[in-house]
């Protein structure tokens, strides 16, 4: 049976004629169909609306035949009220007749945010948390604490809510404070000196105050606090009282003693004689 199949001509001439009407089908999809449904050669660009105020955006995308929604609402001071800030697709794209232009328009006051809690993160996923929140990482301090670059304390308690683009300062673990170290003998060095042998021992330097010293060279340590322990925890701040130049006192030299010699006789001069006759 399949051999009287493939022999007979009449197989091969419908075979035939079920691939031409597949071709024709698919260049007329390709050529009509498809193009008079998806509107093929026709497209509108789309103009730039941010920076012009909603009223303003409406007319220009309906006259370009275009249609608009508003997606968000967000706040930023360069712009006035319930003017557009962003749009998609964005300015010079081409699209079809019709499309739907999506719109962030600025508000009129700025939102209200919440403060996360970045406690116990690190440093950078703090950082990076209080962005996403539209907030701003103010000043960073250290503190000894055993664990590195983790947030101890922020400036404003999580769960707060704020304006958006608040400033929180955070206080962080410089991953000191976990053992004692030994205070190393400060008195009679100088200041750089003292600072160094500090900072090698593992521990701060806290308040510089200066005491007049006639008898010791200027910028030498003349004590330190606390000086009743011989060691500390690691990270503790030392206080140092340095030596510097004794202040002199200027002497007020007394009038000068003016002598009149005019009023004593001349040795060369012969003494005055009123009996002396020529």
């Amino acid at each position: 049976m399949l051999k009287q199949v493939l022999t007979d001509i009449r197989f091969y001439l419908l075979l035939l004629g079920v691939v031409l009407l597949g071709a024709i089908f698919l260049v007329v999809m390709n050529d009509w169909i498809m193009p008079a449904y998806t509107k093929y050669n026709q497209g509108q660009t789309v103009p730039d609306i941010t920076g012009v105020s909603i009223t303003r955006a409406r007319k220009l995308l309906v006259s370009e035949g275009l249609r608009d929604t508003v997606i968000d609402r967000r706040y930023n001071a360069a712009y006035p009220p319930n003017y557009v800030i962003d749009q998609n697709p964005g300015a010079s794209q081409i699209v079809k007749p019709g499309r739907q232009i999506y719109l962030t328009i600025n508000t009129s006051s700025i939102p209200k945010v919440i403060v996360p809690d970045v406690q116990n993160m690190s440093l950078r996923n703090a950082e990076l948390q209080l962005k996403n929140y539209g907030l701003e990482m103010g000043q960073v301090s250290y503190i000894s604490s055993p664990f590195k670059n983790t947030v101890v304390r922020q400036s404003i308690g999580g769960g707060t809510p704020v304006e958006r683009g608040t400033v929180i300062s955070l206080t962080v673990s410089d991953g000191l404070g976990i053992s004692m170290v030994k205070i190393p003998a400060l008195s009679g060095l100088r200041l750089t000196e003292a600072q160094s042998q500090l900072r090698d021992a593992g521990l701060r330097i806290g308040s510089i105050s200066y005491q007049p010293s006639s008898t010791v060279e200027p910028n030498r340590v003349l004590s330190f606090s606390p000086n009743d322990k011989d060691s500390l925890r690691e990270g503790s701040t030392i206080d140092l009282v340095v030596s510097e130049p004794a202040k002199t006192h200027e002497v007020r030299e007394s009038d000068p003693i003016m002598i009149d010699s005019t009023q004593h006789d001349s040795p060369q001069s012969p003494a005055k004689n009123d009996n002396h006759k020529p």
